[in-house]
């Protein structure tokens, strides 16, 4: 086989899958074999089990992600919004009666139910 320099790992593909798809699992694999932080401890060495499941080397703890990282964007963006509790002022609003097209206001589903009761 010939030297894989500029190919680095997806020269194992030869000149099969296209140039695309083997750029594209260069930009995973690099991704997926960085040092990451164990949500529990800190320690950046965690090792991936199996698709979606991590385990610390220190602590021992297991935690799942996603298949390739440990933290999806997905993951961060919620994780952010608790931390910062970002969501409390629309909880407010979505537990809120909700205003029909008329103009009246529709009873919550608990309401009806104790109106059914009495």
């Amino acid at each position: 086989m010939s030297s894989t320099k500029k190919v680095k790992s997806a020269g194992r593909f030869g000149s099969r899958y296209g140039v695309g798809i083997r750029k594209r699992l260069l930009k995973v694999e690099q991704r997926q074999h960085e040092d990451s932080e164990c949500p529990s401890c800190g320690y950046k060495k965690i090792r991936r089990e199996a698709a979606g499941i991590f385990d610390c080397k220190k602590c021992g703890g297991r935690f799942t992600g996603g298949a390739y990282f440990p933290q999806t964007l997905t993951g961060r963006i919620v994780a952010k919004m608790v931390s910062q509790k970002s969501f409390l002022p629309n909880l407010g609003e979505l537990l809120s009666t909700q205003v029909t097209e008329t103009g009246e206001n529709e009873e919550s589903p608990s309401s009806e139910s104790e109106n059914k009761k009495k």
